[in-house]
């Protein structure tokens, strides 16, 4: 799954809305947490397809890997549905409000997921779990953007962005034992009841914006509005900007663009190909049972959270972004195919799929920081969100293509298809203009 920055993250802080000592800090332990929270159970909700089709849903529903890789993969055609709509709402409207009808519609799909019957059944709660979860990305961004001026969003963003690795080392070993203890309907039903609680969690630490907010101290109220305000009058677009159509034109039209969009589609194809069928291909590698499959896929999520801080931490540091998205891609392909070309050897194969796990988000950040070094402050915005949006489609091919591999071919076929798109994903970074560089 991608995570695109804030608009006007380029902008330098005012000197004179540096922070000041004594501005107490609330907002990061009672803001960022309960948004963490919905996070981390949308993609739990999101990725237990990944260990159920191991621990009997495939048999029960007599699915083949195509069909496998299909459901895993439709997800994202519904997740394409609320993103604007739901970014907007969050600016004009109540994200809070927003997030809690998605979070209930979320829970009651998972709970009818074990339920189902069929493959269309399936297939169908699948994309609407998609169209449901859709807009909770770009409305927790809006939310993070109320609360955290632009020096302090970059961290605040990295705390958001590790619910990736956070969640998959919840789901991994709560799947797993879940399965090996009841089966695999409980897993979606409980997993849909965790959802369900943590609404109520949600509604009542859950706060818009600052002005909303009692217990927010008077001093660190009065400090995020100047900042916050200041921001958005340096923001302010000049009379006569392109409306958002022609501006939509302009970026469609424009080559580099389109080698970004490209870029990110590879990428996601990569970070849920892996995702959705790392538990069915320890289950191969291992010949274990669901609990340590669980267990096992918890250490790529360990290695998935250092590599997002220590590429972003490296390439901030170096000022360097196309090499350091080009270079984890590469090592993320590389250890892919090293998995499959070394399976006779378990534990050394099973240390390539952790490798995999490190490089699985390390670029993702990095990636964020290349539209504004090629566009204007509010064109990169919008090619923001035009490249989100089009490059999660890789989320629906990448599953899909290698659950037909597998059906048609075998399960190496499909990691080395994973690890060519990474490997072309790569390619296209260091094709990038230099001022990417």
């Amino acid at each position: 799954m991608t995570i695109p920055q804030p608009a006007g993250s380029a902008v330098a802080p005012s000197p004179a809305l540096t922070p000041q000592p004594g501005i107490p800090a609330q907002r990061w332990w009672r803001v960022i947490p309960p948004i963490l929270m919905v996070c981390i159970v949308s993609y739990m909700d999101r990725v237990n397809i990944a260990f159920a089709m191991p621990g009997g849903m495939s048999e029960a529903l007599g699915i083949g890997a195509g069909m496998a890789g299909l459901a895993g993969g439709i997800f994202f055609a519904g997740y394409l549905f609320l993103q604007v709509p739901g970014g907007k709402l969050a600016v004009r409207g109540s994200g809070r409000r927003f997030i809690a009808w998605s979070m209930l519609a979320w829970a009651v799909l998972s709970v009818l997921t074990g339920l189902v019957r069929n493959e269309t059944e399936l297939l169908l709660l699948r994309f609407a779990l998609g169209v449901a979860e859709g807009g909770m990305l770009p409305v927790v961004l809006t939310m993070v953007g109320n609360w955290f001026p632009d020096h302090e969003r970059g961290r605040a963003n990295a705390l958001v962005i590790l619910f990736v690795p956070i969640a998959g080392m919840i789901t991994a070993p709560l799947s797993g034992l879940v399965i090996a203890a009841l089966d695999w309907r409980w897993l979606f039903i409980i997993e849909g009841l965790i959802s369900a609680l943590c609404l109520g969690a949600w509604w009542l630490l859950a706060c818009d914006r600052p002005q909303e907010a009692r217990w927010l101290s008077a001093a660190e109220r009065g400090y995020l509005l100047a900042q916050l305000q200041a921001e958005q009058q340096r923001a302010a677009a000049p009379a006569g900007q392109p409306n958002l159509r022609a501006v939509l034109a302009r970026l469609l039209g424009d080559a580099v663009i389109w080698r970004l969009i490209a870029l990110n589609f590879l990428y996601q194809m990569g970070i849920y190909g892996y995702t959705l069928w790392l538990p069915t291909i320890l289950r191969n590698l291992t010949h274990g049972g669901m609990g340590q499959v669980g267990l096992l896929a918890i250490v790529p999520y360990v290695g998935s959270m250092a590599g997002i801080l220590l590429v972003s931490a490296w390439s901030d540091r170096s000022g360097r972004r196309r090499a350091f998205v080009a270079w984890p891609l590469l090592a993320f392909a590389a250890c892919l195919a090293g998995s499959v070309w070394f399976h006779a050897s378990t534990w050394l194969s099973y240390g390539l799929l952790v490798g995999c796990g490190v490089c699985l988000q390390a670029a993702a950040g990095v990636f964020w920081t290349l539209p504004p070094r090629l566009l204007a402050a509010d064109d990169a915005g919008v090619a923001r969100g035009l490249i989100n949006a089009l490059g999660n489609l890789g989320g629906f091919c990448g599953p899909y293509a290698v659950g037909l591999l597998i059906q048609h071919v075998d399960a190496g076929a499909g990691v080395y298809l994973l690890a060519g798109a990474l490997m072309l994903a790569a390619a296209l970074a260091a094709t990038l203009p230099e001022r990417c560089r």
